[in-house]
């Protein structure tokens, strides 16, 4: 959702609703595509189409599992160096999960990495700088948990953990679950802090199916989370 500020003089400022603009492709610049093709099935991507016009253009499109956004590469579909594409985030709500399905099908994963305290370094940067730092972020922040892979061209793609999004990201009533695996580590997370809130109530919560929905929706949507 787009939302453009208008101010005037006299008023307080008012949030008019924008055109929707759906971020749907991103193109990505490979040199064999046949070996990317095989590559990108290889992690369990839907493909969605391979067309052809002769021996001049071929364009090939996979979409990521539960992705609203799909990758193309192809032949003369960019004027890119094959494998200059950076930074590509693929958010998961199960880091480990996600690095140890793509390990078992034999993608060639980093390990599990944060930020360090300075953001420098000669790694490859992300997000939060260069630095990384072995294993989960300690305080387990939301955003701050990745793991790194390549395609065969060298495209950089990031694994980032995300359970608790940032407000105004999702609307309330758009939060979903597009998988039963996300959808069970939000149930996780939810009757994990289900448990703390019986333990500051002392009594056992009959309205527990509404505590659950109202918590993975706000978990959703970054508002303040129940306790």
């Amino acid at each position: 959702m787009s939302n453009t500020e208008v101010r005037s003089e006299t008023s307080q400022p008012t949030v008019v609703r924008g055109v929707d603009m759906k971020l749907e492709v991103v193109v990505i610049p490979v040199a064999d595509v046949d070996r990317a093709k095989s590559f990108y099935a290889s992690l369990g991507w839907r493909l969605d189409g391979d067309y052809t016009a002769g021996n001049d253009w071929r364009v090939i499109q996979f979409t990521p599992p539960g992705s609203g956004c799909s990758v193309i590469f192809g032949k003369n579909v960019t004027s890119a160096a094959a494998g200059s594409a950076r930074g590509l985030y693929l958010i998961v709500s199960d880091i480990t999960a996600a690095r140890e399905e793509l390990v078992a099908r034999g993608v060639r994963v980093s390990e599990v990495f944060h930020a360090g305290q300075e953001q420098t370094g000669n790694d490859e940067p992300y997000l939060f700088g260069r630095r990384r730092v072995r294993g989960r972020d300690p305080e387990r922040r939301t955003y701050r948990t990745y793991a790194s892979f390549s395609d065969p061209d060298g495209n950089g793609w990031l694994l980032q953990e995300v359970t608790n999004r940032l407000p105004g990201r999702i609307d309330k009533d758009g939060a979903t679950f597009v998988s039963s695996g996300e959808l069970e580590a939000a149930l996780r997370r939810a009757s994990e802090a289900h448990g703390e809130h019986e333990k500051l109530t002392g009594q056992h919560d009959e309205g527990w199916p509404s505590w659950y929905a109202e918590y993975m929706v706000r978990e959703q949507t970054g508002e303040p989370l129940p306790t």
